[in-house]
């Protein structure tokens, strides 16, 4: 739905097989001649005629202003930028330009930003101005001719990387990874033989912990190619050896890798009432994705306020909450009833009873006999997969929030978005690929054992048409996330003394 109205040719081959694009032609209308301007989609705001009206009215069409003129002043409203449409007097139904009288057509904020004073401090239309202005200024133009022929050097990337092999998986790595498993597996029962609980969660914790990359690239459809193989093998890792939904993270990953780091949108980065990335969430933004407001109440206020030392704590804590996620998903019915996919419900409600049988019932209940040594098992277990959290956080919190408009090509966004981490090689084994989340953002189907390759390529392409790369050491990149994370904590004491001293005043709206 995020694509609709919009040329998605690049998203649609990053992210499915050819079997999928052959399937998708059954559902082919018609062709475009020539180059196809870019709406907005309904799902962000966009407003487009009723299918259903007569042949006399539809004179009444749309006029869509250029990004490169409206991407600036269309934008206080936000990210996303929703262009509102208002009838004319001669009765065609515009987007408004920059110099229109601008208001957001989004139901997500309850603080109209074009009400506010944008010379003070806590005003939000004057920060969200300030991130996309930011942005206009390091990367290049949003005009058509620029952003086509970064679309071209992307595409043809694509056909070098395909012609070097890098869309090849190198079986022998997961071999490897294979034999990891396995002795991290055969560590925690050795270690829970001899009664060493906490330690044996340890050796759980950590085989969870590998086991998720290979997961991942399942999910992508990155290890055999095969819809359907990496299907089973993703489910198998994820449902029966991990207790999480192979389904529900697809359904969130494939959103996220559309609308990344879109606060209203992009289901990683809503994390309300724990964290927030960005101010807009201050306007109790409603989530397209989890379809329910995101309230920015007293607790959220709080929370926000001390979230850079809330971080890494609240991280330990994080596989409870995709527990929570997985089995809403499976028990609500949200995945596929039909097609080729109607059956993936239930083999992984068949993999939630075998992963509890034997974790829960195996392990936890008739192997520990005691409380402390079942709560250490699976406090450890469970925490130490920490780090894996930090590693998905660490590619995207710190970096732009900002929408610059539905003329941004894909290549540009993802860039903009996401940034790689930098490592050893050697240490590549820990990070599991998701160093490289750039490059996977990209093309997010090559193998991750090739990723690192890939990755010279595109910094070569990066240098080709002036789209900054942002790479950072694991360190250097916490720092940075903990930066953003205590930049917006201040911007929420900004905001919540202000309306301390308007209420004091007598003055306090809800603008």
């Amino acid at each position: 739905m995020h694509v609709n109205g919009r040329d998605a040719t690049d998203e649609v081959n990053a992210l499915h097989s050819i079997e999928a694009r052959q399937r998708m032609n059954a559902f082919q209308i018609g062709r475009i001649d020539g180059s196809w301007k870019n709406f907005l989609p309904p799902i962000q705001g966009g407003k487009f005629r009723p299918l259903d009206m007569k042949e006399e009215q539809e004179e009444i069409h749309l006029v869509a202003v250029p990004t490169s003129e409206s991407s600036s002043g269309s934008s206080l409203s936000g990210s996303p930028i929703f262009d509102p449409i208002f009838v004319s007097k001669d009765g065609v139904r515009q987007r408004r330009s920059c110099d229109a009288d601008n208001s957001s057509m989004s139901s997500i904020s309850s603080i109209d930003p074009m009400n506010l004073d944008t010379s003070q401090p806590s005003d939000m239309g004057a920060y969200t101005q300030r991130e996309i202005d930011r942005d206009i200024a390091k990367y290049p133009s949003l005009d058509p001719g620029t952003q086509n022929d970064i679309v071209q050097k992307y595409r043809a990337l694509n056909d070098r990387i395909r012609a070097e092999g890098l869309y090849e998986c190198n079986y022998s790595s997961y071999l490897i990874e294979l034999c990891r498993y396995t002795s991290l597996f055969g560590m925690m029962l050795v270690t829970l033989h001899y009664s060493q609980y906490a330690l044996s969660g340890l050796f759980l914790g950590m085989f969870w912990h590998q086991l998720v990359f290979t997961a991942h690239d399942a999910g992508h459809v990155g290890i055999t190619h095969s819809f359907t193989i990496d299907t089973i093998v993703g489910i198998v890792i994820a449902d029966f050896l991990g207790g999480l939904s192979l389904g529900w993270w697809k359904r969130n990953h494939n959103v996220h890798h559309i609308v990344t780091n879109s606060p209203e949108h992009d289901p990683d980065i809503e994390h309300m009432p724990f964290f927030a990335i960005s101010h807009r969430f201050f306007q109790s933004l409603r989530s397209t994705y989890y379809d329910r407001i995101m309230p920015y109440d007293l607790f959220a206020q709080f929370a926000v306020r001390y979230q850079k030392y809330l971080y890494y704590p609240i991280l330990t804590l994080g596989r409870f909450n995709l527990y929570r996620l997985s089995w809403e998903y499976l028990l609500l019915g949200l995945g596929p009833k039909k097609g080729p996919a109607w059956w993936h419900r239930w083999f992984e409600l068949a993999g939630q009873v075998f992963f509890w049988t034997w974790f829960g019932y195996g392990i936890v209940y008739k192997s520990i006999p005691t409380t402390s040594g079942r709560l250490a098992f699976v406090l450890v277990s469970h925490m130490i997969t920490a780090p894996l959290h930090v590693q998905i956080t660490l590619s995207h919190f710190a970096m732009s929030t900002a929408d610059l408009g539905v003329d941004e090509s894909f290549p540009q966004k993802m860039l903009r978005t996401t940034m790689d981490v930098d490592c050893p090689e050697w240490l590549d084994f820990i990070h599991g690929g998701l160093q490289f989340q750039a490059v996977h953002h990209l093309y997010p189907r090559i193998p991750r054992h090739n990723l690192r390759r890939t990755q010279k390529l595109v910094k070569g392409f990066c240098e080709e048409v002036g789209i900054p790369f942002a790479c950072y050491g694991f360190v250097d990149g916490n720092r940075e996330v903990l930066g953003r994370l205590g930049e917006v904590g201040r911007q929420a004491a900004i905001l919540a003394e202000c309306q301390r001293t308007l209420a004091e005043r007598g003055e306090y709206t809800t603008h």
